[in-house]
């Protein structure tokens, strides 16, 4: 096992992942290399960012990927609102992404702030 995979807020951002790719999977067609190729990108980056920050020896470092990592979220909730404007998410959908994604950074501001240190 790796260090990452014990680390809550990468387990959720599998499965934000996989929410995801669940709900771009019904987008049509012709949106498969535009919103639902990056936003499946961004939702990627989240936990890979997470575990790459984890395997970087100093706290500096991890800090630096969590802020990528929440910068890549706020990409996914940006899509996520272009596509409900597009009429590819609905409503429903839509405020579910944002509700996982705001729990998801919940967690990732509480990681930074173990990272520094702070209580």
């Amino acid at each position: 096992m790796f260090g990452f995979e014990k680390i809550e807020v990468w387990e959720r951002a599998i499965e934000f992942a996989d929410i995801v790719y669940s709900v771009t999977g019904r987008f049509p067609e012709d949106e498969r290399f535009d919103l639902t190729r990056m936003m499946r990108r961004a939702s990627v980056s989240i936990s890979s960012n997470i575990a790459e920050g984890s395997l970087r020896k100093s706290s500096r470092s991890f800090l630096h990927f969590i802020a990528v990592a929440a910068s890549s979220l706020d990409e996914v909730v940006l899509l996520a609102a272009m596509s409900l404007k597009q009429g590819f998410l609905s409503e429903t959908e839509f405020q579910g992404l944002c509700a996982t994604a705001e729990e998801q950074r919940e967690m990732l501001r509480a990681l930074r702030r173990s990272l520094r240190g702070e209580p």
